[in-house]
Order: C-alpha cells, then structure tokens, then sequence
C-alpha cells in the first residue's frame, strides 16, 4: 500500500480524498493555487506545495508543477479528483513515465473513453446498448450525411466526439437543418477541444439520465454498484442524483450493469469508473463513460457500503478487488444535493466570504464539504461548494430527512441554491419520481411566465 499520495484537485473532492487516505493510514500532500491557501483541506494535510496563482491553467491544470510537487514531497501516487486533470490521458501517461502511480484507469482507457466516437464501438462491441446513430464519425460528402440522417430518424442530435459537460451539441429536428447544423458543430467542436470531428444519434424526447457505477482491477475481475438516476439537470448540470434509479427492475438493473462491467473486462478497464445512459421506454442507451470518481459517488456508497475512494487506492496499488458481484446487496434509499455558490433561481455565481455556516446533521445525513465559517469562495472555480446526501430505509424516509436538512442548514455572506432544493423537494412531480431530463428546466420555464 502507498505511503503517500498527492491529492491533485481542490474543494469537497479534495478533502474526501484526504479523509480516505487518514482513514487508511496514507499520509497527503495537496496542491493548492495561491488563491486556496486558507482551504480546510491545505490546513490539514501532512504536507502541502503552492503550484502557482488563481486561474486554473497556472495551478491545477498545471502538470508540470504537479509533478514537480509529488517529486521534491516524495509522493508515491496522485489522486487527480475529478474535473480538472482527472481524464486527462496525457497527464495520467505522465504521471506513470515520471515513476508515479496514477489513481485512475490506465491512459489508453482513457483516450478509449474520452473520444465519444471510439467509446461508443467499444460498447457496441462489448453489448453495451447504444443510441441508434451513425456508424462513426459523420463523413464529409452532404448527400451521405442526408442518408444517416434519413437512417436514423429524425429529431436526431449532433455530438462533437470530444466533448462534455453539455457542450458541443446540436439537436436537429428536420433534413433542411442537418448540413448547416454540423458545419456549427464542428466549428464549435474545433474550437472548444481541439477535434472537429462529430457524429450523430437518435435524439430522445423525454429519457431519464441513468448511470452505472462499476470498480474494475487489474486482474480481469469487475463489479457494478448499483445504478444513479440523475436526471434533475439544468443545461446538463446534474442538481439532484438518487439511488437506487425510481422504477428500474432487478432484471434491467443485472442485464445493463453486467453489460457494464464485460465491457470493462473487454477494455481491460482499471479502477472506479461510470457508464452513463438515457433511459426511455424500458430501455437504455449508452451515451458515455466516465473514466473517474463522480461528484455523486456518495449516494452508491450508502446504499452499498462501499468506500469507492478507498477502493480506487487500493485497485491502483494492485490489489485484487476485495468484493465479488454476488456480494453487492443494495439497501435503502440515498439522495445527494449538490449546494452551489450561486443565486438560486437566477443562477449567477455568488463568491465570497461565508459569514455563518450551519451544516446539518440528523440520521442518515452526510455532508461533503469544505467551506467554514469565515471562509471565502473563490470566484475562480466551479460554484459547487458542497452535497448534502440523506439516506433513508425508503425514498420516502430519504426525501423526509432531506427536507430537514436543507431546512436546518444555514450558509450566509453568500448565495447558494439551497432555496431552489427546497422547492424541488417540495415539487409533486419530483416526489413522484422518474423525471426526465427536461423535468427541471421545464418547471424553472413554467415558474418564469407565472
């Protein structure tokens, strides 16, 4: 087992990292930007390195100084989070040729992933269901493009095969929008990632957003953990995740996540990672993988009882996984706030400095976070400062300790969404269960014109 590790990220993911680490005996080093000297996570480290100022380029997207620090601190691995460097390929392959050991899938996995393209004919080839949609990346020639098109069915919707996070798309609803609708995209994609390159699927109405989490060693063997329904999202933002998914049968949830974890075998797949899927009338269809410990990893964990976090160490320090498939016995019902730094309803990052915090507390609630009272918010980074997660016997008992939660918690000096969690734990559609992807947007839309 490592002696060490760099926590390569910052906020909540590093502090959970930290925790992970003390808990298994591992001492940390974490980077921080000038501007993250005062973090709760900087404070309680063995050791800590400055890797530059505020703006990500110069501190956490800086691999150059990362290695630097996991070289003079004699770190023996780097845990890279998520966001950030954390699917990076080039950052993983140059943590392995500097003598480290990388927290995540080998680099190959990633390249694998990270293109949408080449992901989804390794899926296809695994029998992983897929969105109907072109063969590959959408050929140059108009005339072919209108004969994917036709093949498909419209609506359908235009993807760069280097994007994420809602970026690099299109939906078309009609031939006479297809060719001028890919130019756009792929000009878009060229400038945003690098890769102009785009394909096309289906478009689906009203799908939920279901994913699977899986953990993988290096010995062939893999598992999945149950599913996620994360279908509130704002312009692809995930808001609110639960677990299990409302509505999904045993027998959809063991023919998918099998599926998941072969594919993972195929790949010859390493560490945590999480295939993510739209959902529509009784079937899935795989839209991508995550190659990285999500933001929403907690609520698998409380209806699992497994520490993810502690098993990627553990996978990436080449240790067999400790739990077969047979072992993995879901139990209860899990639901994750994600509290942002942002007016609630407006959606304008809100920085600053927390004059009150109250975290709150009660049966089966978890808070992840790393703000104080008296810390200030950066307005450098992500807005999220924080998830409340409430578990519950039942959803019914999870929403109930959520909405005490969220009532007890107080964070003042600044902004922050817990307003709008309020309203939606409150909302008769959401307590229903099984929204869409749409649901959210459409009920902010329909609040605006009352």
């Amino acid at each position: 087992m490592f002696e060490k590790i760099l926590i390569a990220n910052r906020g909540e993911i590093a502090l959970r990292i930290q925790r992970a680490c003390r808990e298994m005996g591992i001492k940390t080093v974490v980077v921080h930007s000038e501007v993250d000297r005062e973090a709760k996570y900087v404070k309680l480290a063995d050791e800590s390195v400055c890797i530059g100022p505020a703006p990500s380029p110069l501190s956490y997207l800086n691999i150059p100084a990362i290695i630097a620090a996991a070289e003079v601190t004699d770190a023996q691995a780097i845990h890279p989070g998520y966001g950030f460097l954390s699917e990076n390929a080039d950052f993983a392959e140059r943590v392995e040729q500097s003598g480290f050991v990388f927290i995540g899938p080998r680099p190959e996995s990633i390249r694998l992933m990270g293109d949408k393209v080449s992901a989804k004919d390794a899926m296809k080839a695994s029998g992983v269901p897929c969105v109907p949609g072109s063969d590959g990346a959408l050929p140059d020639d108009p005339e072919e493009m209108l004969k994917i098109g036709r093949k498909v069915g419209y609506p359908v919707i235009i993807k760069a095969a280097g994007g994420g996070g809602g970026r690099g798309m299109r939906v078309v609803r009609s031939e006479d929008e297809l060719i001028k609708s890919v130019d756009m995209t792929r000009n878009e994609a060229g400038a945003a990632f690098g890769n102009p390159t785009v394909y096309m699927e289906k478009f689906l109405e009203n799908p939920r957003h279901i994913e699977i989490q899986i953990l993988a060693d290096e010995y062939g063997h893999a598992i999945y953990l149950g599913e996620r329904d994360c279908s509130m999202q704002r312009r692809h933002q995930k808001v609110i995740e639960e677990a299990p998914a409302p509505g999904i049968t045993d027998k959809q949830r063991k023919r998918v996540g099998e599926a998941c974890a072969e594919a993972c075998r195929r790949i010859n797949y390493r560490g945590a990672g999480t295939f993510e899927f739209l959902f529509e009338n009784g079937e899935f269809y795989f839209i991508e993988m995550n190659t990285r410990v999500q933001v929403e990893h907690p609520v698998t964990e409380q209806i699992t009882g497994i520490d993810i976090v502690q098993e990627q160490i553990r996978i990436a320090a080449g240790e067999q996984l400790r739990f077969a498939q047979k072992d993995i016995v879901l139990k209860g019902h899990a639901m994750e706030c994600r509290i942002n730094a942002e007016d609630p309803f407006k959606f304008i990052p809100s920085p600053g400095k927390i004059t009150t915090y109250h975290p709150p507390g009660g049966p089966g609630i978890r808070v992840d976070s790393h703000i104080y009272q008296g810390y200030t918010v950066p307005p450098n980074y992500d807005s999220m400062v924080g998830k409340v997660i409430a578990f519950g016997d039942s959803r019914e008992q999870a929403m109930a300790r959520m909405r005490i939660a969220l009532s007890e918690m107080a964070v003042e000096g600044i902004k922050t969404n817990i307003p709008l969690h309020q309203v939606l734990f409150n909302d008769k559609g959401f307590i229903k269960g099984a929204t869409s992807i749409h649901y959210l947007e459409h009920l902010l839309a329909e609040s605006k014109d009352q």
